[in-house]
């Protein structure tokens, strides 16, 4: 029996979710975001908006285009309700994002049926329970049902049938295949290779000297459907982040520290929710001119309490606008601020550092402040107590790209 592995992906999930909730915007081009389009519907995706891009650019390309500020305790409730559909139709689910998830169906083609089946069950009890539209592709593989989904799109559903992955697969453009950007598409066109079939016939050792040993091989491998991962649902996360977008740049100092202080509450909350600690704190920025900046410090101990991973961020910032200064440049010109963690471990394999200071601040005051605030939120939502001196504007753009969702416990936390 073969493996079948469904990956199973919410259509322009943002902008569905708006166009869901408000009945008016449905067939609509809609633009989630301001100043840059964090999401789009897929009638003003088709007049050439993308994400990323700046809201000026999007409304040239699609002047009628109705731009809606992000909802992400809508979005993240929508995905949450999503997720539950996914364990209920089986226990092996990986998520990949706050949309999008593997999900391993090998074993219920008794109880069920094939994969077919319980895609098309899958994709009628998303839209009849949450109200949005999922592409799904079967496959025998991660990779392989990853490009079927792709290729559905929009609301789709696409089969590859065993014995048959290299029929679908050759035909495709080489972009389909994990790993090749623009960049990498360039150079294999340069050498006349525009397809799947081409990458699959060609010699491993040309490649490789073209694209360097790890490409070479990884898409030679992919182009044969060669890919032994399995559906992991017990993935251990590497890192929990958030970040705030903001329209313009050229904030005061003030607000990008109000904006600052929300986003690390809130990744400090998740990292007590989901009872870990952190040991290394990353700023990430970007400016007007979409220019990614990272910064990094390695905490003494491992901690998750908001204080301490708060003022690391300050004085990573401080850090970030000193060589600001140093070059001649007043003003920072931020578009986005974001905070992750990383060296996650167990709270409860944490060591209390010597001497213990059980009268201090840092030892009694902000746990227990922590620990309120957490209740209150657990109780009321997450927006029923706010931190004084936090950011009143501003965008939450919700979890870093590249953030993996694993355990449901995390989902249920997460979402």
């Amino acid at each position: 029996m073969s493996t079948t592995i469904l990956h199973a992906d919410l259509d322009a999930f943002y902008a569905s979710v708006e166009q869901r909730d408000a009945p008016e915007l449905r067939r609509k081009p809609v633009i989630v975001g301001g100043g840059v389009v964090l999401a789009a519907s897929y009638e003003a995706k088709a007049r050439g908006i993308k994400t990323a891009m700046g809201e000026a650019t999007a409304k040239r390309l699609c002047p009628d285009a109705v731009v809606v500020p992000p909802r992400m305790q809508a979005y993240a409730d929508a995905s949450k309700a999503v997720f539950e559909i996914f364990y209920d139709t089986t226990p092996m689910v990986e998520g990949l994002s706050i949309d999008e998830a593997f999900l391993d169906v090998t074993g219920l083609w008794r109880l069920v049926g094939d994969g077919a089946s319980i895609a098309t069950t899958l994709r009628k009890r998303v839209l009849d329970e949450v109200g949005l539209v999922i592409s799904v592709g079967v496959a025998s593989t991660k990779f392989l049902a990853k490009v079927a989904s792709a290729v559905s799109k929009p609301d789709g559903l696409l089969v590859v049938e065993p014995g048959r992955e290299l029929e679908f697969l050759h035909p495709l453009p080489v972009q389909r295949l994990w790993g090749v950007g623009p960049k990498t598409a360039d150079k294999l066109r340069d050498h006349g290779i525009t397809h799947v079939h081409q990458v699959a016939a060609s010699d491993l050792d040309q490649l490789v000297s073209w694209l360097g040993k790890a490409s070479g091989r990884h898409i030679h491998s992919l182009a044969h459907n060669h890919d032994q991962r399995r559906v992991e649902t017990g993935k251990r996360r590497r890192s929990i982040g958030s970040q705030r977008s903001f329209p313009g740049g050229g904030r005061s100092q003030t607000d990008v520290d109000g904006l600052l202080l929300d986003v690390v509450d809130r990744v400090a909350g998740r990292l007590r929710g989901s009872n870990q600690t952190a040991r290394t704190v990353v700023l990430r920025l970007r400016t007007a001119e979409f220019t990614p900046k990272t910064r990094s410090r390695t905490l003494p101990h491992p901690t998750a309490d908001t204080a301490p991973i708060l003022a690391t961020a300050r004085e990573l910032l401080a850090g970030y606008r000193l060589e600001l200064r140093e070059a001649g440049q007043a003003r920072a010109g931020l578009t986005r601020v974001g905070i992750s963690v990383t060296g996650l471990g167990p709270d409860s394999a944490v060591q209390l550092p010597l001497p213990f200071d059980f009268n201090g601040p840092s030892a009694a005051v902000t746990p227990n402040r922590d620990g309120a605030v957490d209740a209150v939120r657990l109780r009321f939502g997450g927006g029923s107590i706010r931190r004084a001196g936090s950011g009143s504007s501003g965008f939450d753009t919700g979890p870093i790209l590249g953030d993996p969702v694993g355990k449901r416990r995390e989902l249920a936390h997460d979402r």
